[in-house]
């Protein structure tokens, strides 16, 4: 289930989080913020909306977590901000023709942060305890397709597959694979070590988690701030006041507050490439009816939706891929229910429901989008005779009961973006781990089989763009909206850079001189 939280919501941000950067430095007292004088030390808080679930990378589903930790490892590859692949601990690395082979040369001279120095066993054995070698326990399904792994010299590391994936060097990024040291395990969790640009300190739950700086980085000159704390702050309105008053530097804001904050801050408009939807229950009746489903798609209006709560920052989308995803991105879809109340009453009357129905709309409470997405929803659907209760729970519950438990009728989410169009869609095949939807459809399992192994660019985007169709022609959920993610940043900083995973990356941040 790693994969579907990991680059989530925002995601999946998958849901707008506030947060931000607050400085601890010792500049004047009547404003917190800033770089340090006399070449004090540059300390930031950065405001994240939860506790992480796991601090072991190996472990951790929720993208607030991710959103914290990938500044403390590092993988074989990592993405760019465009949503490429570039080396970190593997410098260069080859494919075989046939698709089966991947050699990587590491780089020299990197240690970890508790001065081990990498080794390929340290890799060996990160990927081993991925694939549960030693336990009969895999902690993620991408390495099931791992016939062998072999360190034939200290400098180079070779994994090889039992079928060509051609996702797969997306899994090599610390968002699937960090890299840990041996020398740590059992510890993982209570104690993070990595090769990343920062190190971990300590952690205070429902506080904050704070990171110090990296003095042995393997990229020269990085990084820039000496100390992070990453205060958990779930209420986004606290977030933006303290933005406000010089305590954070940087805070995700909704669109209807830009006016509050595009004259003292900078503002940067990024595609979040998440997919924001309502999912359905599909093991629940009477979600488990096609023309239930389709009655819903055609009852919600996506306008309604985007204005009132992204105030137009927003693009509409038919199935759970973004446009951010362009080259496989499937257009034509985002109409495909255009609002229909009386088509929308002839499905219900057709499935049996002639009056409609009552059911519960589960929603988090961490993330304020959520709730105006439900309230748009309760009032579309009364005009077609279902009554919606809204279920609010902690994030928490959310996960364990209804995204793990599967124990929901509706719910909204949205899920964050993700390197690989395989991954984004995946959770669909019946009995993925993470089909928490209970979707079931051979052809589009047939299909998933297929890309997975197609090395043919042109020819994959076919397949990704038919189980694209399969998802709009099922109803598999409804599918809102991929929204724009604001961030107001204190003019003081610069080097903040946006990608299309969540990813809060202080490697480059730096107060301007």
């Amino acid at each position: 289930m790693n994969s579907w939280f990991k680059f989530l919501m925002g995601v999946s941000f998958l849901i707008i989080v506030a947060i931000g950067l607050s400085a601890c430095s010792d500049k004047d007292n009547d404003n917190n913020n800033g770089a340090a004088s006399d070449g004090g030390s540059q300390e930031i808080s950065v405001r994240i909306n939860n506790d992480p679930d796991f601090l072991d990378p190996h472990m951790a589903e929720a993208s607030i977590t991710y959103q914290v930790i990938l500044n403390i490892f590092d993988g074989l590859l990592v993405g760019d901000t465009d949503g490429s692949l570039k080396p970190a601990l593997a410098e260069e690395y080859d494919i075989s023709e046939d698709g089966l082979t991947y050699t990587f040369d590491i780089r020299e001279g990197v240690t970890f942060h508790n001065g081990d120095p990498l080794t390929v066993e340290d890799i060996q054995y990160s990927f081993e305890r991925l694939m549960g070698t030693h336990t009969g326990e895999p902690l993620s399904s991408n390495f099931e397709n791992i016939d062998a792994l072999e360190t034939p010299d200290e400098n180079t590391f070779v994994i090889k597959l039992k079928e060509p994936n051609s996702a797969f060097l997306t899994y090599l990024t610390a968002l699937n694979s960090a890299i840990l040291p041996k020398s740590n395990d059992g510890k993982h969790n209570e104690n993070p070590i990595g090769t990343g640009p920062f190190q971990y300190e300590n952690y205070s739950p429902e506080n904050n988690m704070v990171v110090v700086k990296n003095e042995n980085y393997w990229k020269e000159g990085l990084p820039y701030l000496d100390k992070v704390t990453f205060v958990f702050q779930p209420d986004d309105q606290t977030a933006l006041l303290s933005l406000q008053s010089g305590q954070i530097d940087l805070v995700a804001v909704g669109a209807h507050r830009v006016p509050e904050v595009e004259d003292q801050f900078n503002l940067t408009y990024q595609d979040s490439n998440s997919v924001l939807l309502v999912g359905f229950n599909h093991d629940r009746e009477p979600f488990n009816d096609i023309r239930v489903r389709q009655a819903i798609n055609y009852a919600v209006n996506k306008d309604d939706i985007i204005e009132a709560t992204f105030s137009g920052y927003a693009t509409k989308i038919g199935s759970n891929m973004s446009p951010a995803m362009a080259d496989v991105y499937k257009e034509g879809l985002e109409d495909a229910y255009a609002r229909d109340v009386a088509k929308a009453k002839d499905l219900l009357a057709e499935a049996g429901y002639p009056n409609g129905f009552q059911t519960t709309l589960s929603i988090s409470s961490h993330a304020g989008m959520y709730t105006n997405v439900a309230q748009v929803i309760v009032e579309n659907l009364k005009d077609i005779g279902i009554d919606v209760e809204i279920e609010v729970v902690e994030w928490g519950v959310w996960l364990e009961r209804i995204y793990q438990g599967r124990d929901y009728d509706m719910t909204v989410i949205d899920f964050t973006g993700e390197l690989s169009p395989y991954e984004t869609i995946k959770r669909y095949i019946s009995g993925a781990g993470n089909n928490f939807f209970n979707f079931e459809n051979a052809e589009f399992d047939e299909l998933m089989q297929d890309v997975i192994v197609e090395q043919d660019a042109d020819r994959q985007n076919e397949l990704y763009g038919r189980a694209q169709e399969i998802l709009s022609e099922e109803a598999a959920a409804v599918y809102l909206a991929d929204y724009q993610i604001i961030w107001a940043l204190n003019p003081e900083l610069e080097g903040y850079k946006t990608y299309p995973y969540f990813f809060h990356d202080l490697e480059e941040v730096r107060y301007t001189e």
